[in-house]
């Protein structure tokens, strides 16, 4: 309609992240959140997904902001579909945010 504004969009300040774990038997687990933190926090504590539940404990080892939920969920489909040895390399050169480091107790 003319002349009408548009609603805001309420996830339009909302900054997406992509982040990787590596898991107890040194497998990866790759996932999306806006909040890293309390993330890694769910999956240490076993309440955030079964894969880390059972294959723990979790290690933050990447992290990456990714803006939307969109584009964050297109990197998490590219990411998932790296080789291990890709994966690696990724996380050789990526970025890890300190304080989320620490392992499951």
């Amino acid at each position: 309609m003319k002349g009408r504004a548009e609603p805001p969009n309420p996830d339009a300040s909302v900054v997406w992240h992509l982040y990787i774990l590596r898991c107890g038997d040194g497998s990866f687990y790759t996932g999306v959140t806006t909040d890293i933190e309390r993330r890694v926090r769910e999956h240490q504590e076993g309440k955030a997904s079964r894969y880390t539940r059972t294959h723990g404990p979790v290690v933050l080892v990447h992290e990456e902001e990714c803006g939307g939920r969109s584009q964050a969920l297109s990197r998490e489909c590219a990411v998932k579909s790296l080789s291990r040895q890709e994966k690696e390399a990724l996380i050789a050169r990526g970025s890890v945010t300190a304080g989320f480091n620490a392992e499951k107790r």
